[in-house]
């Protein structure tokens, strides 16, 4: 069906990838961004108009972290739903993650991901996993799914253990020109640890997951992209080591990339003491030297990326505080956390954030998104910054309900969404 052009009049245009900070109108025609500029001439043209005074027009989000469930845990979350999520957030490509059931292992898991996102409100990337079955034991064809629409590899939920293993996929993404996201958790020395090892956990009296699970696998990683000249991207960053190794290795000139996720810079442990399940996540809120160190990772460059690790439970899963399954959800609350925790609190320029959550993304993904130039997609967000807003689980469009930042008011609001010139979400 045939899109009629569309002027987006009197909003405030921020777009790093170009250097793009002001007021401008922008066109959209066949899916794509025709114009930008001043010219009334060309808005009196536009068949339709929406002014958006007082609003910021974004380049979409850009959320390399999420977990679609689907196939195999569609209770929890579908593709459908995971992007009507998406779409109230700003978020118009993400990168979905493979321990699904069947994992994202062979051809026809990623196409059966690729069709069914064809219906969704945002452009659906895909991670392949690196092992078949996310077991760690045998490499998956990593060139037959890269050919079929994967355009990175993983095992998240859990690390490859096998260091051998790691370097072969590694040396095979970079042949392929893709990117491997490392999740970075040794799994024998969390053995059955459930948050944060410290005071907290002394208190609750269960067993806490050591931060040197993470910041281990994070060595690892560097070395092996190191000594291999491999690029890598190290997920969820969320201790003050982890964020020193990584600094350290980009000094150094190696290609590593890295993510964290709002809840490590405006949560600490102590949110657990409430023995509420919703706070619990892979890898856990930790202490308040980490959440700092995080914080200044993001600004001095470390960290590149903001995603949400948009990990949907059901309520029923997440009932008991002590079994319930680790995860929480994200993408609908992600730009507003960001923006209260950071722009609002003039730690960083709303710039530099757009920067972490649009562009650095799509540009280690290698896809097109993260910009308003005219010829791209017309991928597109507006915001009012000026809109307080509580987050109420119940009024989220993911099927899930294990939202973070539950009961907190948050600064930015956004207003409509556009994916490849299709208005998704407006409200």
């Amino acid at each position: 069906m045939e899109q009629v052009p569309l002027l987006i009049q009197n909003g405030f245009l921020c777009d790093p990838a170009n250097g793009l900070e002001g007021q401008f109108d922008l066109l959209i025609r066949d899916g794509k961004i025709a114009w930008i500029g001043k010219d009334p001439e060309i808005a009196a043209q536009a068949l339709c108009v929406m002014s958006v005074p007082g609003a910021v027009v974004l380049p979409g989000l850009v959320d390399m972290h999420v977990h679609l469930r689907d196939p195999g845990f569609t209770q929890k979350e579908d593709i459908l739903t995971g992007c009507e999520a998406a779409a109230a957030g700003g978020v118009t490509s993400l990168l979905c993650m493979p321990n699904t059931k069947p994992a994202v292992d062979s051809v026809e898991t990623v196409e059966y991901i690729r069709q069914k996102a064809e219906a969704a409100k945002a452009h659906v990337y895909v991670t392949g996993a690196i092992t078949k079955g996310l077991s760690g034991k045998e490499l998956t064809d990593m060139a037959a799914l890269q050919q079929a629409g994967c355009v990175a590899f993983s095992d998240d939920g859990r690390p490859v253990e096998n260091a051998a293993m790691m370097t072969a996929a590694l040396k095979l993404s970079k042949e392929l020109g893709t990117i491997v996201t490392s999740h970075c958790e040794d799994l024998s020395i969390i053995n059955g640890g459930i948050v944060n090892d410290g005071a907290v956990s002394k208190a609750l009296g269960v067993k806490g997951m050591h931060r040197s699970s993470e910041d281990y696998i994070t060595a690892r990683e560097i070395i092996l992209a190191e000594t291999n000249d491999c690029p890598v991207h190290i997920a969820h960053v969320s201790t003050r080591l982890s964020v020193q190794l990584i600094r350290e290795a980009k000094t150094r000139g190696v290609d590593v990339t890295c993510e964290t996720c709002p809840h490590y810079f405006s949560m600490t442990e102590e949110k657990v003491l409430s023995k509420d399940a919703d706070y619990r996540m892979n890898p856990p809120l930790r202490e308040e030297a980490d959440r700092v160190a995080v914080l200044e990772g993001l600004l001095d460059g470390t960290i590149d990326c903001i995603v949400t690790d948009h990990a949907p439970h059901t309520p029923q899963e997440k009932a008991d505080f002590f079994t319930a399954p680790n995860g929480v959800i994200g993408m609908e609350t992600s730009f507003a956390a960001a923006y209260t925790y950071l722009v609002k609190t003039g730690k960083m320029s709303l710039l530099q954030l757009v920067e972490k959550m649009s562009v650095n993304p799509a540009r280690r993904l290698k896809i097109p998104a993260g910009t308003l130039s005219v010829g791209a997609p017309a991928d597109i967000t507006v915001v009012d910054l000026n809109r307080d807003w509580v987050v109420e689980p119940g009024k989220l469009h993911s099927k899930a309900r294990n939202a973070v930042y539950k009961g907190m008011t948050l600064t930015g609001k956004v207003m409509t969404t556009f994916c490849g010139g299709r208005l998704v979400y407006t409200g």
